[in-house]
């Protein structure tokens, strides 16, 4: 890693330190000062801050936790994520850093391109907008649903790029070649959930060359694909480590864990953050030219959390959620996938003498409130006891 590198370190730790309050706190209770923080290796005396640590953080100090170093009325936008976690977004051109993934995938100024990222409450559409006006990209703020008018606008403006889930990328040609419109996609840049391979080779036969990314609502971009779709480079402002999941110690290149990314830039202190995201290190050379290193693609969940439709459905919201239905007796969620689409449905026990489709009407209605997902409630006779919150079924071949 580069002294330049080590030096943005440095002073990120320093900065971070001084100004919020909860990493301050966090270093002390790790015995730790900025002095003794030089180079990234050293990062590893910090343990590792997860999801739920920022959760209850957020929920005792809210609303960033203390790990905001600068005030509110100085960002941007803000956003709340399903957890429900806060994100600020500081008030700097392309926060995110998505303009060095959209770039090599071959995005040019003044291009138009459709954004089906959500732009309500969760960052995703705001950010990748800012990363598209970086580049000089035209933008259509498609979000999700609406399709068949954002294929009329597709069709009207002469969009030549999108970005947004992959499946819905092939849900939208799909439903373009039902009606008939030509569309003049060549490219898309997709992210939030896995890209199968049949998927990637069905969208390239189909005209679009398809780039992989990858990233979270707290940290931004953590790795893109170039023209040789060999793995995800990692951005420059961004120090991503892959560590053991039980003692939170880097681990060799090309071995695999846990995703553990340190932002560069001084406004929130996402330092030593664990992504939940398996991986590795790629440290040979990508024939593309850039400097660095690169992640070997998502090798799967660290915790309980499972990405549905590009969004984390945590255990936890279930709990939340169906703690006001006394009777359900028990529940799981189930995950499938079919026609590279993803399926939720819930599975309930009801209790003797429960009206099941008036409950199955209320728990759909309040999970679109609460925990932002659409699924379908299907009453059983009984789980096992020992059953997980959440089965996931799907297979990505």
């Amino acid at each position: 890693m580069s002294e330049h590198l080590h030096a943005r370190l440095r002073q990120t730790i320093n900065y971070l330190y001084h100004q919020a309050p909860a990493f301050s706190k966090r270093m002390a209770a790790a015995d730790l000062t900025p002095a003794q923080i030089h180079t990234a290796s050293e990062l590893a005396h910090l343990p590792v801050l997860r999801k739920d640590d920022l959760i209850a953080l957020q929920q005792q100090d809210p609303p960033f936790g203390g790990l905001l170093a600068v005030p509110v009325s100085q960002l941007r936008r803000v956003f709340q994520s399903p957890g429900p976690i806060n994100d600020p977004e500081p008030n700097v051109p392309d926060a995110g850093n998505w303009s060095p993934g959209l770039l090599a995938a071959g995005f040019q100024a003044g291009e138009v391109v459709l954004n089906a990222f959500s732009y309500h409450l969760t960052p995703a559409g705001a950010s990748l907008e800012e990363g598209l006006r970086a580049v000089g990209c035209v933008v259509i703020p498609g979000g999700i649903g609406n399709m068949e008018q954002q294929i009329q606008a597709m069709a009207s403006f002469g969009a030549t790029g999108y970005v947004g889930l992959p499946s819905y990328l092939k849900a939208l040609l799909d439903k373009a070649a039902v009606l008939g419109v030509h569309l003049s996609l060549n490219k898309a840049f997709v992210l939030a959930e896995p890209l199968p391979p049949s998927l990637r080779q069905e969208l390239k036969q189909r005209g679009v060359a398809v780039f992989q990314a990858y990233g979270t609502a707290e940290c931004g971009n953590l790795g893109y694909e170039c023209e040789q779709q060999d793995g995800w480079h990692i951005p420059d402002n961004v120090i991503v480590q892959i560590c053991d999941i039980n003692t939170g110690e880097p681990l060799p290149h090309g071995e695999t864990g846990e995703v553990v990314a340190t932002l560069l830039h001084a406004p929130y202190a996402i330092v030593r953050f664990g992504v939940g995201d398996l991986s590795s290190i790629i440290a040979e050379p990508c024939a593309c030219g850039r400097p660095g290193l690169r992640l070997n693609g998502w090798q799967g969940r660290v915790g309980a959390a499972t990405k549905v439709r590009g969004m984390f459905l945590h255990p936890r919201q279930l709990a939340d959620m169906m703690a006001r239905f006394p009777a359900v007796s028990a529940y799981q969620a189930v995950v499938t996938r079919a026609d590279h689409k993803d399926y939720l449905a819930l599975h309930v026990v009801l209790a003797p003498g429960t009206d099941g489709a008036a409950l199955a009407q209320a728990i759909q209605q309040t999970a679109r409130d609460a925990i932002k997902f659409q699924l379908d409630v299907i009453p059983v006779e009984s789980l096992p006891a020992d059953a997980p919150p959440i089965r996931d079924e799907r297979s990505w071949e």
